[in-house]
């Protein structure tokens, strides 16, 4: 039987499968796998399970002679060395589609939660804040209107589609930018520029990659509407997050909606983490129970389709079956 380390305990039923195929080895806390301890409990598997917060990368693939397989539980795959994976002829399965409408659910919430202030409301109730001082007026945290507003998704892939499906039912015009033309019904494609300039709220919904690192740069956040409102559920490096943070605190841009970020955990001097206007989440798009018990069960059907050899049902790098 073939040894497969998993790097954490996995919701869903497949597993169980899994296991009585081959002798697992479930890493079982408490907290995050250390890459140490990561390494150390590889070097007699030969596949992996793995999560989005497991550093896959070329040197401790090196140190891996016997690895044959890896199986992550995510749909992105920039915490892991494919490139190097796929010259050893190593597949690499992954869970895409899957978290498509809960990842689309929580990017609108972030959304509307920074509209409407909804964080900061919650605190100043929480705080004390409301019967004490008796506060109320007519400009009483006062928000943006969503309905009616333009929206702007850069990627229009699956994510980015629901996501504009959700903003047609709030009367939203829907604008979109991909890296190719695509065509999709209910968004007019535009140019980088023109959605930034043209949109009331700018919502991120690409893979990153070495051309999307970076993408909303200083130059690119200077060229949003005004007032506008950036939400991103895609993956952290997309955005840059210091050039965020000042044109949040100038007032150039109204509110931020965040599930991800450049590093995770996110170190408490992070500026966004200071800023009233904006509101964040540790990187939970696709956290819902069944979510994450059909993505548990994807990522083990797809070792197991690779401990018997066969090719896996979801592989991120499929040119290793030649």
């Amino acid at each position: 039987m073939k040894k497969v380390f998993v790097t954490h305990q996995l919701p869903g039923e497949k597993i169980h499968l899994l296991g009585q195929a081959c002798e697992l080895n479930v890493w079982m806390g408490p907290g995050l796998l250390p890459p140490a301890t990561l390494r150390e409990e590889l070097a007699a598997a030969q596949g992996l399970v793995c999560m989005l917060t497991d550093r896959i990368d070329a040197d401790l693939l090196a140190a891996l002679p016997q690895l044959e397989f890896v199986s992550s539980m995510s749909v992105g795959v920039d915490h892991i060395d494919v490139a190097a994976l796929t010259a050893r002829g190593i597949p690499l399965g992954h869970t895409p589609g899957v978290l498509v409408e809960t990842t689309a659910d929580l990017a609108f919430s972030l959304m509307l939660a920074a509209a409407r202030r909804i964080h900061e409301a919650d605190r100043f109730m929480r705080d004390g804040h409301w019967g004490a001082n008796n506060a109320w007026s007519p400009d009483f945290f006062t928000g943006k209107d969503v309905y009616g507003a333009t929206l702007g998704i850069i990627g229009m892939g699956e994510i980015g589609q629901a996501m504009a499906r959700r903003a047609q039912g709030f009367g939203m015009e829907v604008l979109g930018w991909n890296r190719s033309p695509r065509d999709v019904p209910g968004i007019a494609s535009v140019s980088f520029e023109e959605l930034l300039l043209r949109s009331d709220f700018v919502s991120v919904h690409v893979a990153l990659t070495d051309e999307t690192r970076g993408l909303l740069d200083a130059e690119a956040i200077a060229l949003m509407k005004p007032g506008s409102v950036l939400v991103n559920t895609a993956r952290g490096g997309i955005v840059d997050e210091q050039a965020l943070a000042r044109a949040l605190s100038s007032g150039d841009l109204y509110a931020a909606g965040m599930d991800v970020f450049d590093t995770e955990p996110v170190p408490a001097d992070n500026p966004l983490l200071q800023l009233p206007n904006v509101v964040v989440a540790p990187h939970i798009g696709s956290a819902t129970q069944m979510t994450r018990a059909r993505m548990a069960d994807m990522a083990a059907l797809n070792a197991l389709a690779a401990a018997r050899g066969e090719a896996m049902p979801q592989c991120a790098n499929p040119e290793v079956y030649g």
